[in-house]
């Protein structure tokens, strides 16, 4: 498999002004593990101009699918967020990233904390049939600003009970918890606020995380470096380097462009 392949977009959804979702054929060769991501892109002056995305869609999958922001001056998303069935993109033939279920010692609830489309790794995990194995509950968070940035909710309140290999372990041990911080909503506030009242917790009926539970994290600087500050004091050990294992994880692979 080259360094890239060329795969056709086989459709596209616009979320809302600043938000897309993307599908593309997969080229045969390409193999990855849940949580990963590919650098995608498009050919700008003969040349290839691209970014890391993380894979949404798991990797049992015959597609790829991707979940991006739209920047109006980034050199990428500028143009990307006008692309359309049929048109080609580029993506690259070696995935990578510190989000993998191998980063994560064995616990009892595992927490994957996202903001805006830091989500994108975790719907890709949440169909994976080892991370039910692994954990007693998974919980999906995802912060944003606006009710309608709320990606993915119809998939991971109902959608995700379909799928014939994990629906019924979905069903059973999977939590997704929406904030939002700018409009009126049942959980309001940003992610690290609910975690440091408890409301998170309390709303789940789980008890306050302590040495058995397991965190993954993503979304922007600023966030990580919240829930990074709230977990060590919390007791909790990163898992830094790729060889190593730890209570979390986080990816930091992800700019806006």
């Amino acid at each position: 498999m080259p360094n890239f392949s060329r795969e056709k977009v086989l459709s596209v959804k616009h979320w809302n002004e600043s938000l897309f979702t993307f599908q593309t054929t997969r080229h045969d060769g390409l193999r990855f593990r849940n949580g990963e991501f590919v650098m995608v892109g498009l050919e700008s002056d003969n040349k290839p101009l691209m970014r890391a995305y993380s894979i949404a869609s798991p990797n049992y999958a015959d597609v790829l699918e991707f979940f991006s922001i739209k920047v109006a001056n980034g050199p990428l998303t500028s143009k990307l967020q006008h692309i359309k069935k049929g048109d080609e993109v580029l993506v690259s033939s070696k995935p990578t990233g510190t989000l993998v279920l191998d980063h994560l010692l064995d616990g009892r609830n595992l927490f994957l904390l996202s903001t805006g489309t830091g989500l994108a790794p975790f719907l890709s995990l949440v169909q994976d049939p080892e991370i039910y194995a692994r954990f007693e509950k998974v919980i999906i968070t995802h912060g944003v600003r606006y009710l309608s940035e709320l990606a993915y909710s119809d998939f991971l309140t109902g959608g995700i009970k379909k799928n014939e290999l994990i629906g019924d372990l979905a069903e059973d041990q999977l939590l997704y918890y929406p904030t939002v911080t700018r409009e009126i909503f049942s959980n309001k506030g940003r992610l690290t606020e609910l975690m440091l009242s408890g409301k998170l917790f309390a709303d789940l009926k789980l008890p306050q995380p302590d040495k058995k539970d397991r965190f993954m994290v993503c979304g922007s600087p600023s966030m990580l470096q919240d829930i990074c500050t709230i977990l060590d004091k919390w007791g909790f050990e990163q898992a830094e380097k790729k060889d190593t294992t730890g209570d979390y994880v986080i990816e930091r692979a992800f700019v806006d462009s």
